[in-house]
């Protein structure tokens, strides 16, 4: 997933459901996901990458109109270690003051004064891994995908080695084989590439819910 420094917009929140995102892939993955299931309530904000993720949601909870949000969804990529990330992620809305759940999936308690918080890392379940990984797993059927699986070995055999972020690699080899090669990994969602109704949504989904 994105890890760009991408600033935390200054333009006022209008919404009272909000998804702090690490970057513009999960923003737009996120905002096509939506549209798909008619979602018109749901303003998503990219905090930046993993690295500023915790600086700029100070940022967020400063912002014009973040006061009148009610409920606020965060989504991380588990990267090496879920647990470590949801730990970070707690201890980031703490810092702020903001309520802090007890596990993933499982929505503070409603507060007058500070909005219900939801945390989902992905792959939900898994204890290592990326959103790359949940698309992976939704074209898992592709006929492209034995190609991509073909290409990886011959890379392997020929190379005596694998790209070190194996599930990006994977990514930028399915796409290569659709119309538009060149998209990235949100790009790919508004283009229709990820297929929604996969069971491999089903948590990204049920976050949504939650808010």
């Amino acid at each position: 997933m994105s890890t760009e420094s991408n600033e935390v917009p200054l333009t006022p929140i209008t919404a009272t459901k909000v998804i702090a995102v690490e970057g513009k892939d999960e923003l737009n993955l996120l905002s096509a996901l939506k549209d798909q299931l008619g979602i018109d309530n749901i303003e998503i904000r990219s905090l930046g990458g993993k690295y500023s993720f915790s600086t700029k949601l100070k940022s967020l909870v400063i912002t014009p109109g973040f006061i009148s949000v009610r409920s606020l969804g965060v989504i991380r990529d588990a990267n090496s270690s879920a647990s470590a990330t949801f730990q970070s992620i707690c201890a980031a809305l703490r810092n702020v003051g903001l309520p802090v759940p007890t596990k993933p999936l499982s929505p503070t308690k409603v507060d007058e004064e500070k909005p219900q918080v939801v945390v989902l890392i992905v792959p939900h379940g898994a204890s290592k891994g990326m959103l790359e990984d949940i698309c992976l797993q939704s074209v898992g059927e592709d006929p492209a995908m034995s190609c991509v699986e073909a290409y990886f070995e011959c890379i392997k055999r020929n190379l005596g080695k694998l790209p070190s972020n194996l599930s990006k690699a994977r990514v930028h080899a399915f796409l290569s084989s659709r119309d538009q090669p060149d998209l990235r990994l949100g790009e790919a969602a508004q283009a229709g590439y990820w297929p929604w109704t996969h069971q491999a949504f089903t948590q990204v989904k049920q976050f949504l819910s939650l808010l």
